[in-house]
């Protein structure tokens, strides 16, 4: 046994693990920090974010004075024991003191919320990274080097997915289902195709250009309900327009019937089959219309409209007046 006060060296070596623990939980909470995660937090106005960014952004750096000043730490606690202690007891009593309460312990603390320990302890990481710099900086230019800083990976559409899943039942989460279910069904948009939405030709009304319209045709169109209506050719080969039941409000078909190609038609576009869904709000603002023509080897094969579209990013069928006094009928 060597001479020393017995309170003193307790408390000294107390204080040496402490700031070991500090240093080694630390060092876990600081580097599980994702950069990417903390700039987007940052932005948002989180105080612990902007604090702690800085600091992230010179990872070696605060790297190597957290890991310096840790084993500076172990160092010291080694030697206050041995002056208690024989040599092999103090370094198994130093060992177990540091790896239980200086590495195990503070790891598994630090790790469970690691933005706020590293925000809360980002004064004494300055205050580390100063102490050490002479000897962290060179060695954060050598790492530099040796481990170039690489630009974050962005999720895939199904790993954004799945962060959206875990938000769903979840009481913590500031999303509600609606929400939920919305972003969950723009994800899917690129995967789908037109022709999985669209109205099967079989099931559209549509007219011809020689089409007469009269007052038995206009009360043909009131009873389907349909706003707009797509004009084609016999074959299904070309698209002339869209009637738009609005337009023929003021035109008196009892005494003056009209054959279609006399009425006023609104342009529209075309689009394949094979469109995928998310460039079909790009499609329908550059047709300026909310009806759209499906086309297949030249053919016309269905139609499309912005509800369709809509329905199939909310997850649920849309029903309007119409539909229901279809269903009622």
């Amino acid at each position: 046994m060597h001479n020393g006060s017995t309170p003193l060296i307790i408390t000294e070596v107390a204080l040496l693990v402490l700031a070991s623990a500090i240093c080694s939980g630390l060092n876990i909470a600081f580097m599980s920090l994702d950069m990417a995660d903390l700039k987007r937090k940052a932005k948002l106005g989180n105080k612990q974010a902007q604090r702690v960014l800085p600091l992230r952004r010179h990872t070696h750096l605060v790297l190597a004075s957290i890991l310096f000043t840790n084993v500076a730490a172990i160092s010291a606690a080694s030697l206050v024991l041995d002056q208690k202690l024989n040599g092999w007891l103090a370094g198994l009593f130093g060992t177990i003191l540091i790896v239980v309460f200086g590495e195990v312990i503070p790891q598994a603390l630090f790790s469970k919320n690691a933005l706020a320990w590293s925000s809360r302890f980002a004064p004494l990481i300055k205050i580390m990274v100063a102490v050490t710099y002479v000897l962290s900086k060179p060695l954060e230019l050598l790492l530099n080097v040796l481990f170039p800083h690489r630009r974050g990976l962005l999720q895939s559409r199904h790993e954004l997915g799945l962060l959206i899943d875990e938000h769903l039942g979840d009481e913590s989460s500031e999303l509600d289902d609606d929400e939920i279910e919305i972003m969950r069904g723009a994800l899917q948009l690129s995967e789908k195709r037109v022709r999985e939405i669209m109205t099967d030709i079989r099931h559209t009304y549509w007219l011809k250009p020689d089409s007469l319209i009269d007052e038995t045709k206009i009360e043909e169109i009131k009873e389907k309900g349909f706003s707009r209506i797509p004009i084609f050719n016999e074959e299904l080969t070309e698209c002339y327009g869209l009637l738009m039941m609005k337009d023929l409000v003021d035109i008196d078909f009892d005494e003056k019937p009209n054959v279609v190609a006399q009425l006023p038609q609104r342009p529209t576009q075309v689009v394949g089959s094979m469109t995928a869904l998310d460039t079909m709000f790009r499609k329908f603002i550059a047709a300026k219309s909310h009806l759209i023509p499906v086309e297949k080897d030249d053919k016309i094969i269905g139609i499309v409209t912005i509800e369709d579209l809509i329905e199939e990013i909310i997850g649920h069928e849309i029903e309007d007046e119409t539909d229901r006094q279809k269903q009622r009928g």
